[in-house]
C-alpha cells in the first residue's frame, strides 16, 4: 500500500524549515548566533519605520506578553530598540537597531541563494508559477497581506 500523500501544509512547511535552518546557520557563522526562531518571527515583522508591540504580537499570532518578552530579549542582544512613537506620545515603537540592521543582509543573501537553488531545480517557469500560486493562496491565509 502506498503511503498517504503529505498534506499541503506540510509540503509548505518542509521547504520553509529548510530555508530557515540555512538562514540561522549563516547568521551564526556571521556572529549573530544569539537569535532564536521565535525572536526572528517577531523581528521579521518590524516595519521600516518601527512597529507597535501590539501589532507585532498580532502579526506573529502570539500574545502581547510573549511579544514583549521576545522584544526584550532582542533589545538586550542589540537587535532592536524601543523608541517614542512620533504619532502618539504615550506609545512606543519597536525599531531595528544597528546590530539588527547588520543581520538583515546576511539573512537576505541566504534567502536569495536558496531561491536561486530552488529555481534551478524547478526551472524558471515552474518557480514563477509556484510563486504566483502561493501569492494567490496568501489572499486567504494571511490577514496582513
Amino acid at each position: 500500500m502506498a503511503p498517504e500523500p503529505l498534506n499541503l501544509g506540510l509540503l509548505l512547511l518542509i521547504p520553509y524549515r529548510s530555508m530557515e535552518a540555512r538562514v540561522f546557520a549563516a547568521l551564526a557563522a556571521a556572529g549573530f548566533d544569539d537569535i532564536t526562531p521565535a525572536q526572528a518571527r517577531v523581528f521579521q515583522r518590524i516595519a521600516p519605520t518601527g512597529s507597535r508591540l501590539t501589532d507585532l504580537a498580532e502579526q506573529a499570532q502570539i500574545t502581547k506578553q510573549s511579544a514583549g518578552f521576545l522584544v526584550d530579549q532582542l533589545a538586550r542582544a542589540g537587535y532592536v530598540e524601543r523608541v517614542p512613537d512620533p504619532t502618539d506620545a504615550r506609545a512606543r515603537l519597536v525599531r531595528i537597531a544597528p546590530r539588527g540592521a547588520r543581520a538583515v543582509p546576511v539573512a537576505a543573501a541566504i534567502v536569495s541563494e536558496v531561491e536561486a537553488e530552488w529555481t534551478a531545480h524547478l526551472g524558471a517557469d515552474r518557480a514563477d508559477r509556484l510563486r504566483e500560486i502561493l501569492t494567490d493562496l496568501r489572499e486567504i491565509t494571511d490577514p496582513y497581506a
